[in-house]
């Protein structure tokens, strides 16, 4: 290394926040029956997704994987897809 050379350090950009989309387009309660919406909130293999990766909050969350785990015991939802 050359002496008198300083590296230049990166700045780390931080990701802009995730939204809620519920608290977006102001919904109080996430029912069982609208599985377009939940859908979005499900991985490729049936799993609900973090809150981190969709970027819901705490509310909604709880209802959110309520209202899913609702819809699979009444067979709109599929436990597990192979």
């Amino acid at each position: 290394m050359v002496k008198g050379r300083k590296r230049k350090k990166r700045k780390k950009e931080r990701p802009l926040p995730k939204v809620c989309r519920f608290c977006k387009d102001k919904i109080k309660e996430i029912d069982y029956k609208e599985i377009s919406r939940i859908r979005r909130c499900i991985s490729g293999r049936g799993k609900i997704l973090p809150r981190s990766t969709t970027g819901t909050c705490l509310k909604h969350q709880r209802a959110l994987a309520r209202a899913i785990k609702r819809a699979r015991f009444m067979a709109l939802l599929p436990y597990m897809v192979r």
